[in-house]
């Protein structure tokens, strides 16, 4: 059934109606202590909704929505391992990823969490020998999408943490400029590579796998290098087809999605450079997160109230876009992982059921960070003719103190919160903000590794809320696929010397042609 048929989605409608005149400044004018209400902490993160235009009547009437939808009841399956994954038939489990050893989750049958923790203790091996013996201080990553976003993302967010006389890079780009790039840094003897591929046959990754592999054998002159590679994937034999021993091979699990997957074996590259310790902290900050989300009663629940906040301004607001302004240069990498996460979880268009969507799913997310992008499209968020909401991240304390550019930074944030809040009047029309631009602000007391691991499982849970209340299936992403399916077919055009060009366009033959003459002309 359609969302748009339940009654809570249609008192949303008409609520959403009568909202239409007031301003966000307008409710803190009738409750001045409105930040009490419409915030909650956790565990030294904290979520401020107060400057939305959502009354409390308004977070009422979407809890109702929320538990039309069952959404407890999904939230509840998802964590027992029931399928919900339902077009690939699988249960989701990247929580189970972050559960102690002492746990037990069942799924198809299996108690998993034994073998999670026989990998974890794998990792630890390998990180801790790699840190103490420094036989390897160039590690390069290849892997794209889930295999590049995550630990890149969560590596550049606690350098500060890391082992700096390990050098660490990701290549994920099929444009070979990305790889050349990278092997004009390292040495060929120091060298360790990571495949990361789910199905070992990710066109881009295994492309620099072999050129990678091509590099050191001309450089170290000799044939087999097999010691200077390491696997992480689900499929073991491609794996061990390209070279690579059994016991270098770090398996991967269909539960597990590649966008959720940083908390696997995917994350070796986060616990070789900042240490296992480090790496288990980020997990245990993510459980503490699954723990809050799976046992907070909702209207205290961060990850559902953060959702429905979404759900309102997608679907009520008819705001199409969300910008993410982290204050926080070592944040530089989130908006590109949250743009997978949430783009490619839910940027669909059918239901569960296969139906046409009648109502708007996943919106866009762009940002940069901090004042950089005050510097670049602010001047579209202050007054542009499309209203984004805006999701302001912060660290209460710096990673590396310095002078007062901390409480710069922190006052930037604030100031512009407020600026997009209430506005300001002036006679010369250019220089006029209608303000009533709505943003959420979410600050930690730090950017550690387990406040990170908090911070981005809060992400993970709000758009999981977000699909539920959307009946989408936000664990498959199909759309990824067609593109891919079409690239080999031009790949083959272009290097047969008798193409196939049924079904190709004027467009696409012309296109080819200028490829395999090198030329425009």
């Amino acid at each position: 059934m359609s969302r748009t048929l339940l009654n809570e989605w249609n008192a949303l409608q008409s609520h959403a109606l009568d909202m239409q005149e007031t301003s966000i400044s307008r409710l803190f004018d009738k409750n001045p202590e409105r930040f009490d209400k419409f915030h909650v902490a956790h565990n030294g993160l904290l979520l401020d909704y107060s400057k939305t235009r959502a009354s409390e009547e308004t977070m009422h009437k979407l809890l109702d929505l929320a538990r039309a939808c069952d959404l407890e009841i999904w939230r509840d399956n998802m964590f027992k391992g029931v399928h919900i994954n339902n077009t690939e038939d699988r249960p989701v489990l990247h929580t189970a990823l972050r559960m102690p050893e002492s746990e037990e989750l069942m799924a198809d049958g299996i108690n998993i969490i034994p073998q999670i923790h026989d990998v974890l203790a794998r990792i630890k091996i390998l990180s801790d020998d790699i840190r103490k013996n420094k036989k390897y201080t160039h590690i390069v990553n290849l892997g794209i999408g889930g295999s590049d976003l995550g630990p890149k993302m969560v590596c550049e967010a606690l350098k500060t943490f890391s082992d700096r006389e390990i050098k660490l890079y990701f290549v994920s780009n099929v444009d070979s400029s990305d790889l050349a790039e990278t092997l004009r840094k390292i040495e060929p003897e120091k060298t360790l590579f990571l495949i990361t591929s789910k199905s070992f046959t990710t066109q881009e990754t295994m492309a620099n796998a072999h050129s990678a592999r091509k590099w050191l054998r001309e450089k170290l002159e000799y044939e087999d290098v097999s010691e200077h590679f390491i696997a992480v994937s689900a499929n073991t034999d491609e794996a061990q087809n390209f070279g690579i021993a059994p016991d270098k091979i770090y398996p991967m699990w269909d539960w597990v999605g590649g966008r959720y997957s940083l908390w696997s074996a995917v994350g070796l590259p986060i616990s070789i450079a900042l240490g296992f310790e480090n790496f288990r902290k980020l997990l245990d900050g993510a459980h503490d997160m699954d723990m809050h989300f799976l046992q907070a009663p909702l209207e205290k629940n961060m990850p559902i109230l953060f959702g429905l906040i979404g759900i309102w301004h997608r679907n009520f607001q008819n705001h199409n876009a969300v910008t993410i302004a982290a204050y926080d240069e070592s944040l530089k990498a989130l908006t590109s992982y949250l743009q997978q996460l949430d783009m490619e979880s839910n940027g669909k268009q059918v239901d569960r059921q296969g139906n046409p969507l009648d109502y708007d799913s996943g919106p866009i997310i762009f940002g940069k960070p901090g004042t950089n992008g005050q510097h670049a499209y602010f001047q579209s968020i202050h007054q542009g003719t499309s209203i984004i909401p805006c999701e302001f991240i912060a660290a209460l304390n710096s990673q590396q103190p310095m002078g007062n550019h901390h409480d710069l930074l922190l006052s930037n944030m604030i100031g512009q919160a407020k600026a997009l809040m209430d506005g300001k009047e002036d006679d010369d029309p250019h220089k006029m903000f209608t303000g009533n631009r709505p943003s959420v602000t979410i600050l930690t007391d730090e950017l550690d590794p387990y406040h990170l691991g908090m911070l981005l499982a809060l992400y993970e849970h709000k758009i999981f809320v977000q699909g539920i209340i959307w009946n989408i299936n936000s664990f498959d992403q199909w759309g990824v696929q067609l593109g891919k399916v079409l690239a080999k077919h031009v790949l083959d055009n272009m290097e047969s010397e008798t193409p196939d060009t049924q079904n190709l366009d004027s467009s696409t033959i012309s296109l080819i042609n200028c490829v395999k003459k090198s030329s425009v002309s």
